[in-house]
């Protein structure tokens, strides 16, 4: 987005306020709850950092996953095309559009809501949206990403918040000690990097922990002869025991420790690494280079990032 496509500063009268939220809450009898992982923004200058992070201007489609009372949602409808807001809540995505008339009846037009929960979607009404822009519920923030990765291509850029750790294992890099099953998963699809924290503060109810915000920016995945399901159940295999060498980690996935280890020399990479030293390009060759008719080799531990 240029300069010359950049939107002014929302008012503060087109948000809503740490007032307001709890109102609202106390007016549809919602309490936030533990199972959906619900902690509202209550600061006005948070959501309009995410909007500017995210990048997204006046040509954009953005799809919002669980916007709640509205925070977020206010404030990307002040500055984009369109948002399609995607809330599990019956109450709150019931009153979702009244909130928006309320204190944008101008952009109203502007919202499409779907009442699903997002772990199902794999269709959006309306145009095709161009970036995902979300306050994500801990629990499900990693699914989340990878299934909108997955079946929106038109989605190109992503900016979510999420746990602060959750958010710096999506941006690791091999090598590092929380790179892992979320990071490789994520490297299919974007670039990705921490593009901030954020404290407990800005949040309604205060979560126990602070928050990241992670920015994934789509690219082509490797280029490679091995299906993305291949290579994400290599992934699987690979961290289902971290600390072995991938001889070891790899021998069910393969068939055998020597047919992982001949899968490894064909692909170029030492039978004694293990996985979190290696790159999604790296993976990419692995499983290129699995032998014939061995069948799909599933982990037996559902890990973080699932098999999306």
């Amino acid at each position: 987005m240029t300069k010359k496509d950049a939107a002014a500063p929302v008012d503060d009268a087109a948000l809503l306020g740490a007032a307001q939220v709890r109102e609202l809450a106390e007016r549809l009898e919602v309490r936030p709850t533990k199972q959906w992982g619900q902690n509202f923004v209550v600061d006005a200058n948070t959501v309009r950092k995410i909007v500017r992070v995210a990048g997204v201007g006046p040509k954009d489609v953005v799809v919002e996953v669980g916007p709640g009372l509205g925070s977020l949602t206010l404030a990307l409808l002040a500055v984009v095309k369109h948002v399609t807001a995607v809330e599990v809540d019956p109450r709150l995505a019931g009153a979702l559009e009244e909130t928006v008339r309320s204190l944008q009846p101008d952009n109203a037009g502007k919202l499409r809501l779907v009442a699903a929960d997002a772990l199902t979607v794999t269709k959006l009404p309306g145009p095709d949206p161009t970036a995902l822009v979300a306050n994500l519920p801990y629990n499900i923030s990693v699914p989340v990403v990878l299934s909108f990765l997955q079946h929106f291509p038109s989605i190109e850029r992503v900016l979510v918040m999420v746990q602060l750790e959750v958010a710096e294992r999506l941006a690791a890099k091999p090598g590092s000690k929380v790179y892992g099953v979320p990071s490789l998963k994520a490297a299919w699809y974007a670039d990705v990097e921490l593009a901030g924290r954020v404290g407990r503060n800005v949040f309604w109810p205060a979560p126990n922990v602070d928050s990241g915000l992670v920015s994934l920016r789509r690219r082509k995945p490797p280029k490679t002869t091995a299906s993305r399901e291949d290579v994400f159940r290599c992934i699987d295999a690979a961290f289902l025991q971290r600390r072995k060498s991938l001889r070891g980690a790899l021998a069910s996935w393969a068939g055998s420790p020597d047919a992982a280890e001949q899968a490894l020399v064909a692909a170029g990479i030492d039978p004694r690494t293990r996985g979190e030293q290696l790159d999604i390009t790296a993976f990419s060759r692995i499983a290129e280079a699995r032998p014939a008719g061995v069948g799909p080799a599933e982990p037996r531990a559902r890990r973080l990032g699932h098999s999306t």
